[in-house]
């Protein structure tokens, strides 16, 4: 990695000889070799590869579920890799968002407090708490839903819930896996159009663990993990024509 000047803006997550080993002896199993990559803020990145190439072990611990167990994390510019889970979880709770492929939602309980949760956690007032996640679930359209429980949503209405509880927190980043591997090509359309538009209009930095070439295609920018390793790095061919 070529030195960075001293007064350039650090990207805002950069991993450096991160690696991450499983087990010992005979057992011993290395999820991640050695991985070496820069986000900047407001990028689109998919992160691809078979079962057991590592990505979602590097997601678990780019998004602070995880940590290292040599190289170093920094985000914001700031080392995270030596914190203490209680630091890393404060973190999670303030910069990031989470949408998984399963949704992850409370079934006994409406949309509306679905959102909220995560705002329960940071001690938020009611009243506020209750405001901003009208206002989330306006932004992913589904105003008029608040009231209703998971079993009266559709896959792609649950969704929508859940990456509203993402990013009610105003997050730096989501964090998305495989947030379109329940819901059929229409439906996945849809999502991957959402997340889109929160990252071109809202900034939010995006990465997104997927196996479908065709959501891949909305990120910006395509990484390719294999054995542990990265394999390839590219600018999606949509955005390397864009430039032309």
């Amino acid at each position: 990695m070529s030195p960075v000047p001293a007064d350039a803006v650090p990207p805002l997550i950069r991993l450096q000889g991160i690696t991450k080993i499983y087990g010992t002896g005979d057992a011993e199993v290395r999820a991640l070799r050695g991985i070496d990559l820069d986000i900047a803020g407001g990028e689109f990145v998919a992160i691809m590869g078979p079962s057991g190439s590592g990505k979602s072990t590097a997601m678990n611990i780019l998004g602070f579920l995880d940590k290292p167990s040599g190289g170093h994390y920094f985000f914001g510019g700031a080392a995270v890799d030596h914190l203490s889970r209680d630091q890393l979880a404060l973190l999670r709770r303030n910069f990031l968002g989470f949408v998984f492929q399963g949704y992850n939602l409370l079934a006994r309980t409406s949309a509306l407090d679905n959102v909220e949760l995560p705002l329960i956690y940071q001690g938020m007032a009611i009243s506020q708490r209750r405001q901003l996640a009208r206002e989330a679930l306006a932004k992913v359209g589904l105003n008029g839903r608040e009231d209703h429980h998971p079993s009266q949503l559709s896959g792609g209405q649950q969704q929508r819930v859940a990456i509203a509880r993402a990013i009610v927190t105003n997050p730096d980043v989501i964090l998305a896996d495989e947030p379109t591997g329940n819901l059929d090509t229409s439906r996945s359309q849809e999502i991957m159009e959402l997340l889109s538009d929160l990252n071109r209009t809202d900034g939010i930095t995006v990465l997104m663990v997927t196996h479908e070439p065709d959501m891949a295609a909305y990120a910006d920018r395509l990484v390719h993990f294999v054995d542990g390793c990265i394999q390839s790095d590219t600018l999606n061919g949509k955005v390397a024509a864009d430039a032309v």
